[in-house]
C-alpha cells in the first residue's frame, strides 16, 4: 500500500502475518511526511534538543519524502525533481524504493516465498517508475515486471510477464470503502 502513508503487509493463507507499521503508522517505510524506521535514539535526541511535541511533529509531519527532498511529499513532484537532476529528490525516491524492496525480501523469507506481489494506493497504482524500481533486484525471488504491461496508471492489471513465478499486479484501492 504505497501512498502518502505507506506499508508493506505479508499475507499467508489469507491472513496478515506481518506489517511494516508498528505501534503507530510512523514505523516502517519512508512516507510522505513520516520518517519510517529510525534508530530509537533519534527520538530521544530530537526530544532532548527540541522537546517532545516538536520531536513528534518532526517525525510525523516534516520527515519522509517531504523532509528528504526538501520539496514535496507528493511522488509526482519527487519524480519530476529526480528527472530534472535534483539529488535530494533522487535520494528520497531511492530510499522509498529500497525500503519497499527490503520489506518484500524480509517477508518473503519469513513466509518461505512469495506467490503474488500487489501494488496499491496512490503511488502503487500511479507510478510505473516506482513499481519497476521496486521489482529491480528482486528477480531472485521470481519477481519480474514487464515494461510494456507496466506502462499505465490507475487500473487493475497484472504486470508480470506471462509464466513468471510470481504474479505482480496493480489493484486500485477504495480506502473510503
Amino acid at each position: 500500500h504505497l501512498g502518502n502513508g505507506s506499508s508493506v503487509t505479508a499475507v499467508k493463507n489469507g491472513k496478515c502475518v506481518d506489517t511494516s507499521m508498528g505501534f503507530t503508522p510512523v514505523a516502517g517505510l519512508v512516507m510522505g511526511t513520516r520518517c519510517g524506521d529510525v534508530d530509537p535514539s533519534v527520538v530521544t535526541y530530537i526530544a532532548a534538543k527540541e522537546g517532545a511535541e516538536k520531536a513528534d511533529k518532526i517525525l510525523n509531519k516534516e520527515s519522509g519524502l517531504q523532509g528528504i527532498s526538501g520539496k514535496s511529499s507528493d511522488m509526482r513532484d519527487i519524480e519530476e525533481g529526480m528527472k530534472a537532476g535534483d539529488a535530494r529528490c533522487t535520494l528520497a525516491y531511492n530510499m522509498l524504493c529500497y525500503g519497499i524492496r527490503k520489506y518484500i525480501g524480509a517477508y518473503a523469507a519469513a513466509m518461505g516465498g512469495i506467490d503474488v506481489l500487489v501494488f496499491t494506493a496512490g503511488i502503487g497504482e500511479n507510478s510505473p517508475e516506482v513499481r519497476a524500481s521496486v521489482a529491480e533486484g528482486l528477480e531472485f525471488l521470481g519477481i519480474k515486471v514487464d515494461a510494456a504491461k507496466n506502462d499505465f496508471r490507475g487500473k487493475e492489471r497484472i504486470i508480470s510477464p506471462e509464466g513468471a513465478p510470481v504474479t505482480v499486479m496493480v489493484v486500485p484501492t477504495n480506502e473510503e470503502l
